[in-house]
């Protein structure tokens, strides 16, 4: 690369990332489109219809009640959905006895229902994650109503809204379009299933669950319709102390990146709509089955909308002092839980269509000096790389080099004052999310 392009390149980084930033891909534009509002509120009413989808109601389900009922349409609505795929979509059940615990009066069977849309590269695979599962205020009442409405039968929906409006397009990575079993009393399905890729070697490369992203109005008066939350967990409880201290890395895991990636993604698609990101695992007193993810080793974020209504989550349905208390279909905005799944497709969508990310990232560190050297190796997709940094009080990406032909470069900001990495960029503009680099000494 000359001085004249390198110049010219580093002038450019200067006025942030968005100046870098590559049209819309139509791909994308196309799917975010397609996204219905009207289907996603049907599909919500359809699993409000079947009374409770709580686990304890397995042994009492119907065909047109409780959890296997909303199983089994669940299982119909992929299957349809498989049937636009031209074979590259299958549908299963993945099945388990959950034995009694402290907290449970019974051993119960788990059953979550998985679409999985082949991709054209092999090794490459993301989640799209909700559950299915519902409670009242006694989540071992198999008999009491349970609505469920935005607890998750928004999250359900939005994953199959995902899977219709995707099932038609040749993605490079693979998709698993997941819908738990067993999350309101441990994340047992979520953590069944992700156990199970663990052993038998799948890597995945992102997990976007969602879980509470269908109402606009928060029990403390606020609404927002225009933002949704992310939450991403730091870095695992067993990295290196010293690696922490050092490079200040606590901030900078895959699940931070992957929620950097959709921070970026989301407004580009999806107008008028932008991410809050959340640096901690979940909600204080909650959880989500990211966490399953997580707790294995995969990049994995929450969506969750900005302003919960705890008078609806894990209530029975009833009045107190002219108070409505329930998780009833009435809450759910439809055009905000269409925004939500666009954002989720959006985010998807790139992960999936797009490059792979740099390997071997690494920040040269050989002597102390004022510029900055990353080196990386080659990934077979990638037209040219990114260097990314901010400083370390920014929460996202502030400047970008691209670097055309060569797998290393310098940029001229100091690694004592930023956080650096390095992403992919195919020929299409696609970018992957950015890789967080090792130090060297060579």
């Amino acid at each position: 690369m000359s001085h004249r392009v390198f110049a010219a390149l580093a002038a450019l980084a200067l006025l942030g990332v968005s100046a870098v930033r590559p049209p819309n891909d139509p791909r994308i534009t196309a799917m975010v489109a397609a996204v219905s509002s009207s289907q996603l509120l049907a599909d919500d009413r359809r699993l409000v219809g079947f009374g409770t989808r709580n686990d304890f109601s397995e042994t009492t389900s119907t065909h047109t009640h409780g959890v296997f009922a909303a199983r089994d349409w669940l299982l119909r609505s992929f299957s349809r959905i498989a049937a636009t795929s031209h074979g590259r979509m299958t549908v299963r059940t993945d099945d388990f006895i959950q034995p009694k615990t402290a907290r449970t009066p019974r051993a119960v069977h788990e059953s979550s229902v998985v679409a999985v849309l082949r991709g054209d590269e092999p090794g490459r695979a993301y989640v799209m994650s909700s559950h299915y599962d519902d409670c009242n205020g006694d989540c071992t009442d198999g008999l009491g109503v349970a609505p469920g409405a935005d607890d998750n039968a928004s999250g359900t929906s939005a994953v199959l809204e995902a899977a219709r409006v995707m099932a038609s397009t040749h993605f490079r990575g693979t998709i698993y379009f997941v819908c738990f079993d067993g999350e309101e009393l441990g994340l047992w399905g979520s953590a069944h299933f992700a156990k199970e890729l663990k052993a038998q070697g799948v890597t995945i490369d992102a997990d976007l669950n969602n879980d509470i992203i269908g109402n606009t109005h928060g029990g403390n008066g606020a609404s927002e319709l225009s933002v949704i939350r992310v939450f991403s967990n730091a870095l695992s409880p067993t990295a290196k102390p010293a690696t922490v201290n050092l490079l200040g890395s606590e901030n900078d895991s895959p699940s931070r990146e992957l929620s950097r990636f959709a921070a970026e993604i989301i407004p580009q698609y999806v107008q008028n709509f932008t991410v809050r990101q959340i640096f901690r695992a979940d909600r204080y007193l909650r959880g989500g089955d990211q966490e399953s993810f997580q707790d294995e080793g995969f990049p994995a974020i929450r969506f969750v909308e900005p302003n919960e209504n705890f008078t609806h989550q894990h209530q029975n349905v009833r009045i107190v002092h002219g108070t409505q208390f329930g998780d009833l279909p009435r809450y759910i905005d439809s055009h905000y839980l269409a925004r939500a799944t666009q954002a989720n497709v959006a985010t998807l969508a790139a992960l999936a269509l797009g490059p792979t990310p740099p390997t071997h990232v690494q920040i040269v560190l050989a002597h102390l000096g004022y510029t900055t050297t990353l080196r990386w190796a080659n990934v077979r997709d990638a037209s040219r790389y990114q260097i990314v940094w901010r400083s370390t009080t920014s929460p996202i990406w502030e400047h970008a080099q691209n670097v055309t032909g060569a797998l290393q470069a310098t940029v001229h900001a100091s690694y004592d004052d930023n956080i650096f990495a390095v992403r992919s960029v195919d020929a299409q503009g696609l970018m992957s999310p950015a890789v967080y680099p090792l130090p060297t000494r060579k």
